[in-house]
């Protein structure tokens, strides 16, 4: 009883931003993927998370798109080379990333992933 009503007290009182966090870290443990904020650079990962923001970027003269997504402990940008569009990949889209995470500063990068689409 008290368990209970210590979470109605909790989605009443907390901000809705950090509840959808919360949320989506339950989500992508549940799926067996590593966290983002354990990403280890120049080593293959499978990361699964929310798309924040998509973007066309020009890189060498040729269209990339980047696509920048969050598990709710970090963020990570898949990088799509030569692509100024990828079908049912939208901002609020979960998915699931595999490749080899590089860095650029203080973003992770990865460059043309494997990339599976969630409900």
């Amino acid at each position: 009883m008290v368990v209970a009503l210590r979470k109605v007290v909790d989605r009443f009182t907390k901000p809705v931003e950090e509840l959808d966090r919360a949320a989506l870290v339950q989500f992508c443990d549940a799926l067996g993927v590593i966290p983002m904020d354990t990403i280890v650079e120049r080593r293959p990962v499978r990361i699964a998370g929310e798309i924040t923001s998509v973007r066309i970027v020009p890189r060498a003269g040729a269209p990339a798109l980047e696509v920048t997504l969050s598990d709710g402990r970090g963020a990570a940008t898949a990088v799509f080379l030569g692509r100024r569009k990828v079908a049912g990949v939208n901002p609020g889209r979960r998915i699931i990333v595999e490749g080899v995470a590089g860095r650029a500063g203080t973003r992770y990068l990865i460059f043309n992933p494997f990339y599976t689409l969630l409900p």
